[in-house]
């Protein structure tokens, strides 16, 4: 949502609201000047020579003149190093203890006065200067990290730091959290500072509301991701190798990270893409499924106004024939946009209607914003002000509630960093689902004070409790969004143990997938917002968080039936599938476009019903695997570099290739292949990869095409499901993987959640010219207990 740039703009000083904003920015710079100490002259410090070392299980210590650095492989061959005695924990980025050392591994000597661990799947070495090497088994070098360097307050206070990397020359970076220009990161500097960026976005801007230090690597030699386990501002500056024609020498490719404060560790997985996002996600804890309705078509609007309104919309999807799982009700519906509050003369009986709709088939959604209204009887401060000794909410220095200037007016913050905070919080969710809501969506977490100038979040001296050690916002800022979403997973799991909860967040860190997902943000409308959605979600899932989308058409603006239908038939494809626009931006209902796009919209719409229950089973599957949804099109192929500079199209799952239109006008797109036969889905016409080839894309739908030999589960004509399967090539097999709705129940433990999830393994065929599809048990191949049906034959 925005309008921020309302409150920034020099139009709106005069308004209250806009004076409001003022005083509060020039309250935060003098609290900023008051509490934190400039920095006065600095002393440098690097490593120095290596004095000695001792041997640990997994690793050791090496200790150097002026520095120490602790290095561990740990089991499953994940490594861990962290300098002058930062270790694994505590972390927010963590789901739980770190992996046990590996017993086999040890620190020994290397050669040149260095040292080595060496494991089953990695090689560390650190040279007699401090720097790291992780090389593969064969002892070909995936990394290496120069000796660091830190700079130290004289006077006292955290040290900033720069970690400069070297990779291979034939190297491709992505990750780095939500990021538009991506997903291939090219050469330049990404700051590591969630923001809102105060109005619409597109591809050239930097930072946006999740930043992550998650960087993931592919080259030919392997791929690895790196984290740097640190939630301070900092900043990433890339830089792409380039290799030596004839016989001249390569220039390795280069990441150079500066943190303004906080520990140096750092953590790193290597492998295929698949291993290194399993063990990404073993470290980081698995992505949380949404329920299958979530799945569905979802519509979202910034004023929908009443709940005639509301009734109005889903009269027409219904009358229309449209599917539509859910709506979203923006705080719009808030009284005075207080969170946790409803209008009850524009919702006079809000349950009512939710209850009506849920009888219809479509949930309610409802936005929570943690700006808290600092007014003497509002009852969410009131009770806020009741938790523990000093309050739920964020202060300064002196002990004094910090306020900014949000949607509410003046606003404090809850401390999310603080487990009875969290509880508090969580409790109030027992509001909105007494209003008949089925899930939430966290907005404005980063979070957001409205200012005309200047940084629009918290004084950086504003104090948290960061789980009882004590810290300032500089620490807290970027781990904010992902505590208040913590704070609202376990809320809704306490309240309805017997429902899966429901939640995105605009705003998160590094593990924010253990309790739900995230979306684009306040895309811009426009061809190069459309082409930033696409990004999003591609970096993203490559940093562990599988489910999210765009806000369909973009937030700003008013799309041309073009744009409009060129977003939704990509949204159809994305994980979150939902429209969304500004209070100003128009209706997005698929009729509003005219009668073409609403045929070619409904068109869309029944591919993403037909396509429900292989969402479960990639839903499914990124719980137990890590893997995205949606990938890039080298996610099998990472060796294959035309693959990985190919950004415009992406697969779903491991059976569909999608090729979105991105630009105006275009009715035929090259696509790119991998390896293998694909079938054009509208025409089951056949394509052999690797190569590109040139295929229709008219407005009625956007290329998809299927894996040869590919076993998709679908929904049938008459609703129930089938198995798709795709020819596979002569003297070739296929398959495909099936989980099956594990619907709502009690909840129990996660190994026990996980033992109840059926893994369905297929296997495809050709017998005698016919296509045969077995599934595969402990007790053999027996027959498909699923309807099949053949294409591409």
């Amino acid at each position: 949502m925005d309008g921020r740039e309302l409150v920034r703009s020099m139009k709106v000083v005069g308004s209250v609201q806009g004076l409001r904003a003022v005083r509060s920015a020039w309250r935060q710079r003098r609290t900023d000047a008051r509490e934190l100490a400039p920095r006065g002259p600095e002393r440098a410090r690097v490593p120095g020579p290596v004095t000695g070392a001792e041997s640990l299980p997994g690793g050791g210590t090496v200790r150097f003149a002026r520095a120490e650095l602790h290095v561990c492989v740990m089991v499953g061959g994940a490594v861990f190093w962290g300098w002058d005695g930062a270790e694994p924990l505590p972390s927010y980025a963590l789901a739980d203890v770190p992996p046990e050392p590996d017993p086999r591994a040890g620190l020994e000597p290397d050669k040149d006065g260095g040292w080595r661990v060496v494991s089953e799947r990695v090689t560390v070495a650190i040279s007699r200067n401090g720097g790291v090497e992780v090389r593969t088994p064969g002892g070909v070098v995936l990394r290496r990290e120069l000796p660091p360097r830190w700079w130290e307050p004289v006077a006292g206070g955290p040290a900033r730091w720069v970690q400069r990397t070297e990779v291979p020359a034939d190297a491709r970076f992505f990750g780095l959290g939500g990021r538009a220009s991506g997903p291939r990161l090219r050469d330049g500097a990404y700051r590591l500072w969630n923001t809102d960026p105060g109005g619409g976005f597109g591809p050239g801007d930097d930072p946006l509301y999740v930043t992550m230090p998650v960087q993931l690597v592919v080259a030919d030699a392997g791929t690895h991701l790196a984290f740097h386990d640190n939630s301070w501002d900092g900043r990433v500056t890339l830089r792409e190798g380039e290799e030596g024609a004839g016989s001249g020498h390569d220039r390795p490719g280069t990441s150079e990270l500066r943190m303004d404060g906080g520990p140096l560790r750092c953590w790193v997985v290597t492998g295929t893409p698949a291993r290194v996002l399993h063990s990404w996600t073993a470290l980081s804890g698995a992505p949380v499924p949404p329920p299958s309705w979530a799945l569905g078509p979802q519509h979202a609007r910034w004023g929908f106004g009443s709940a005639r309104e509301v009734r109005r919309v889903v009269a027409g999807y219904r009358e229309r024939g449209l599917p539509l799982s859910a709506l979203h009700l923006d705080i719009d519906h808030y009284d005075a946009h207080q969170v946790f509050t409803v209008d009850r003369e524009r919702f006079p009986d809000l349950p009512g209607l939710a209850e009506e709709l849920r009888a219809d088939g479509v949930r309610l959604v409802s936005i929570v914003d943690p700006a808290v209204k600092a007014e003497r009887g509002n009852a969410v401060y009131e009770s806020g002000r009741a938790v523990g000794q000093a309050g739920a909410f964020v202060r300064d220095g002196r002990g004094r509630e910090v306020l900014g200037v949000v949607w509410p007016g003046e606003c404090v913050y809850p401390d999310f960093t603080d487990p009875a905070v969290r509880a508090w919080w969580g409790a109030l969710y027992e509001e909105r689902l007494a209003q008949g809501f089925a899930g939430v969506w966290h907005d404005m977490n980063e979070p957001v004070s409205f200012a005309p100038f200047g940084d629009t979040t918290l004084p950086r001296s504003a104090r948290h409790q960061l789980e009882g050690r004590g810290g300032d916002h500089r620490e807290a800022h970027n781990v904010y969004g992902l505590t208040m979403a913590r704070a609202g997973y376990e809320g809704l799991r306490r309240l309805r143990p017997d429902e899966r909860p429901f939640l995105f967040s605009r705003s998160g860190w590094a593990g924010m997938q253990r309790y739900g997902g995230t979306w684009s943000g306040d895309v811009s409308t426009g061809w190069p917002g459309l082409r930033a959605s696409l990004s999003l979600v591609l970096g993203l899932g490559l940093c562990g968080v599988p489910y999210s989308g765009p806000d369909v058409g973009g937030f700003d603006g008013n799309p041309t039936p073009e744009l409009y239908l060129r977003w939704f038939q990509l949204g159809a494809y994305l994980p979150l599938f939902r429209t969304h626009a500004a209070i100003d931006a128009g209706r997005r209902e698929p009729w509003e476009f005219g009668p073409e796009v609403l045929e070619h919209a409904r068109a869309a719409l029944g591919g993403r019903e037909r396509l429900r229950p292989y969402f479960v089973t990639l839903a499914q599957l990124a719980r137990l695997t890590g893997a995205p949804y949606a990938r890039p099109v080298w996610w099998g192929s990472p060796e294959d570099r035309a693959l990985r500079d190919c950004e415009d199209t992406f697969l779903l799952g491991d059976a569909l290739l999608v090729a979105p239109v991105l630009e105006r006008g275009t009715d035929r797109r090259a696509v790119r292949l991998p390896r293998g036969r694909w079938y054009d889905t509208a025409t089951e016409k056949a394509y052999e990869g690797p190569g590109q080839v040139l295929l229709d894309a008219p407005l009625s739908r956007i290329p998809v095409l299927a894996r040869a030999g590919a076993v998709i589960p679908i929904r049938g004509e008459d609703g129930r499901p089938e198995l798709e399967v795709w020819a596979p090539a002569a003297g070739r097999s296929g398959g495909g993987l099936v989980v099956q709705d594990p619907g709502e129940g009690p909840r129990k433990a996660e190994a026990e959640a996980e033992a109840e999830v059926q893994v369905e393994r297929y296997t495809s065929r050709l017998v005698n010219g016919e296509v045969r599809v077995e599934r595969v048990t402990d007790e053999g191949a027996v027959e498909a207990e699923w309807p099949v049906r053949v294409r591409g034959r």
